[in-house]
């Protein structure tokens, strides 16, 4: 499999789920919004459509996070939502608050 294979596959972007407790995978390339994108890891493959823009290296959320859930990364977590994020959103800074090296 060559390189870009990996990171798009049967027409659908790549991304990864790095931790089965994770509720975000990582994307790896730009996501547009209504793009499918494969995600992969907990031992399966699945696809979710993205409902805005994610850009390389972002994380999307795998299912709807409700304001104030934790959001997991590496089995850790990293922060909590600011606001509601669907499934296929894009989670950064604008939603997500993070009380770490504060």
């Amino acid at each position: 499999m060559a390189s870009n294979d990996f990171l798009q596959m049967e027409g659908c972007k790549v991304a990864l789920v790095l931790d089965d407790k994770d509720n975000v995978a990582v994307v790896l390339a730009d996501v547009g919004i209504g793009e499918s994108c494969r995600i992969r890891g907990r031992g399966a493959e699945y696809d979710i459509p993205a409902v805005e823009e994610v850009p390389f290296g972002h994380k999307m959320a795998l299912a709807a996070i409700k304001e104030g859930e934790a959001i997991y990364k590496y089995g850790e977590e990293i922060g909590v939502a600011r606001a509601a994020i669907p499934q296929g959103g894009w989670i950064h800074s604008h939603n997500l608050y993070c009380a770490r090296g504060m």
